[in-house]
């Protein structure tokens, strides 16, 4: 049997190969992206979807009733498709392992950037020029609005973190008094 970092890359090439044949990768990576990370940040929705006790049936209406409308259909149902599968305790894994692919088969590297507030298209467009001058690399964002975050931006590309945050900051300045 294979273990679950192979199984999660599995599932990861399968969406990837979907996504392509629906046309619709970047919105599939997206839609997938941000309910990666509601899903990690929401205790009650990731009971709900792992929870072995509760229908199937009841897990995917809640997919539908979160993600329907604001989602691809695509999306919708191949979030719904893992946890039918059983594996809704691997979904942020095997979403993050389909970002990623779905970035190097553009030839980009993936960086995650956490933010408290919303970034404009400029300004997602302006960072990832920033990032990719620091890093060397071409590089596509993806934001996570992080209210732990209180200005600033906490960036990773790849193994690389650059933490641009107030709180950064200012534990920088009380180290140098």
């Amino acid at each position: 049997m294979a273990n679950t970092g192979q199984k999660s890359a599995a599932y990861a090439r399968a969406l990837l190969e979907i996504a392509r044949a629906e046309g619709h990768l970047a919105g599939i990576e997206d839609d997938l992206f941000r309910f990666a990370r509601t899903f990690e940040s929401n205790d009650a929705l990731r009971t709900a979807l792992t929870d072995p006790e509760l229908p199937i049936d009841r897990r995917i209406a809640v997919i539908e009733e979160l993600m329907g409308g604001k989602s691809l259909t695509t999306s919708v149902a191949l979030v719904s498709m893992i946890v039918a599968a059983g594996q809704a305790g691997e979904l942020p894994s095997i979403i993050d392992r389909f970002v990623e692919l779905a970035a190097s088969a553009r030839e980009r590297e993936l960086a995650e950037v956490r933010t408290a507030v919303a970034l404009t298209d400029d300004q997602v467009a302006r960072l990832a020029t920033a990032l990719g001058k620091a890093t060397g690399k071409l590089v596509e964002v993806k934001v996570i609005i992080d209210p732990e975050v209180l200005g600033g931006v906490v960036a990773r590309v790849g193994d690389t973190i650059i933490d641009g945050t107030v709180r950064h900051r200012l534990a920088q300045l009380r180290g140098q008094q």
